[in-house]
């Protein structure tokens, strides 16, 4: 009896956290679309019973949106168009930070100031180095220029509907707030290797966010949109805090988290914009990712090995006493994990990408499974054409 258990006992700690997710995705979606992300920038929070009528009009913010640029993303041109069809009544600079005025990207900022005149857009060239994370420099060097208090920093890929601004503004009328971030998916891919990297986020960035957010709080940002208040950036030692990291965005975060900020994570989702890649590429990201979170947080990672499907499989496998049995437990480990993520695909993220590449998901385990394991094998990633050295922490260190 206690033998033919044993596959189901091995699958049970990467089914509950599966079940797990669900439930903090569905309570965080539920609770956002019931509170204050969906009112006008800058009105009261309705409370409870007497609370409900409307307090006095918060000025809604200015904001100035940093962009840090190196070379050409897919439809670079719309993706920063996106950002000059905002649906916004406040104050707004878009502001691009490159290191060489020969940069292949240039020529696109310049057309996207032609064809928005009315919009206060601009362009700093500087190539000073302030550390080895070059899209830190790019910051620090276009700050002096932002005049607004809200700073919100946006990869140069991504993408964002018309009310991301409001939405992501509303959260500052609550003073404690230093920090919001969004979530962020791929709703178009080219081809199976960017189908493996889009359906993670869908997978398993998502839903791990969910957890953390649930039971612990968010103590740390997602890159693809941050904003951030002048005064939390001023007092944890502005962009120079991060120049010496690989991670700027979990830094960022946690650096403001450890401060008193409270960070907010908004559900507008913003779209990262996928070019045409090869799996090696793809893979050599993802490992990347891997051993930037290992070093930035060593147990919180080491623990994350429990909730994988992939070793839970092999671990249903080995200890199976018959092939039907591993069947079973294998099968019953997939049925829940594609429901779920099904559920999350068509539900919550909305990306589209499921049910038509639901077959990648045992393969998608698969890899992730390896790039865990292989981000404690070596220190050593590839970031940009840039060879570094992960310190402790998560300093970097460039390769000559």
């Amino acid at each position: 009896m206690i033998r033919s258990l044993l596959p189901f006992i091995a699958i049970l700690p990467a089914l509950v956290y599966s079940v797990l997710s669900l439930f903090c995705a569905r309570r965080f979606f539920k609770n956002q679309g019931s509170g204050t992300r969906n009112r006008e920038p800058g009105t009261a929070t309705a409370k409870t019973d007497s609370s409900l009528v409307p307090g006095p009009r918060s000025p809604i913010p200015g904001v100035t949106i940093l962009k840090p640029v190196k070379g050409m993303d897919a439809e670079s041109f719309e993706n920063f168009s996106s950002f000059c069809r905002q649906d916004y009544h406040g104050e707004l600079q878009l502001l691009f930070a490159v290191a060489s005025a020969d940069d292949p990207v240039v020529p696109v900022i310049r057309q996207l100031i032609e064809a928005f005149p009315g919009h206060s857009i601009s362009l700093a060239v500087n190539p000073a180095i302030h550390g080895p994370n070059y899209k830190v420099s790019n910051l620090i060097n276009a700050y002096p220029k932002a005049c607004h208090d809200i700073i919100i920093v946006c990869d140069s890929d991504i993408r964002v509907a018309p009310d991301w601004l409001s939405r992501v503004t509303a959260h500052f009328d609550d003073p404690q707030v230093g920090l919001v971030t969004s979530l962020y998916r791929t709703s178009r891919v080219h081809g199976i290797a960017t189908a493996i990297e889009a359906t993670g986020f869908t997978t398993e960035m998502i839903p791990n966010v969910m957890v953390a957010l649930q039971l612990e709080g968010l103590s740390f940002a997602l890159g693809a949109s941050m904003a951030v208040r002048r005064q939390a950036l001023a007092g944890i030692g502005g962009f120079q805090a991060l120049a010496d990291y690989l991670a700027d965005d979990y830094q960022l975060g946690n650096k403001l988290h450890r401060a008193g900020w409270r960070i907010a994570l908004d559900d507008c989702f913003v779209e990262s914009m996928m070019k045409t890649e090869d799996l090696p590429a793809v893979l050599a990201r993802q490992l990347r990712w891997a051993r930037t979170m290992r070093v930035s947080r060593p147990g919180g990672y080491l623990a994350s090995g429990i909730t994988l499907p992939f070793p839970a499989v092999l671990l249903a496998v080995f200890t199976a006493g018959s092939a039907s049995t591993a069947v079973a437990a294998v099968g019953l480990l997939y049925a829940v994990r594609m429901a779920i993520s099904l559920h999350f695909s068509r539900c919550l993220v909305r990306d589209c990408l499921l049910p038509h590449w639901l077959w990648l998901i045992p393969l998608r385990d698969m890899l992730s499974f390896c790039s865990w394991l292989l981000s404690f094998l070596g220190n050593r990633v590839e970031w940009r054409g840039n060879r570094f050295r992960l310190r402790p922490g998560g300093k970097l260190e460039e390769l000559v």
